[in-house]
């Protein structure tokens, strides 16, 4: 994936920050890339009752190989940009899984 290494990706206790903006709604699923320093991931879930939220979860936890459950949503609920928590997995790692799509 061109650009990953602007992805403002942060370490924490036992995982990764990454911010991720969404765009709900579209034509598939996929991640489309690098929107400044955001993952920007494209979802045909529509942006209602956390619809959308949990099909960027499924999709971010099999770009990066991991399960679902170690994905947290940690803010932008309602909001287009979002931060997620992946645990059991170092920014490192997030940068090389990324780097082969």
């Amino acid at each position: 994936m061109d650009r990953v290494e602007q992805l403002d990706l942060r370490e924490t206790q036992g995982g990764c920050m990454i911010l991720v903006k969404a765009v709900p709604g579209s034509s598939r699923d996929r991640v489309s890339g690098v929107l400044g320093k955001d993952l920007k991931i494209a979802v045909s879930a529509p942006p209602e009752n956390g619809k959308a939220n949990k099909a960027i979860i499924r999709l971010l936890a099999k770009a990066l190989g991991v399960d679902r459950r170690s994905i947290e949503l940690v803010s932008g609920a309602a909001n287009p940009r979002k931060e997620f928590r992946v645990s059991g997995i170092s920014c490192v790692e997030v940068f090389d899984r990324l780097r082969v799509l």
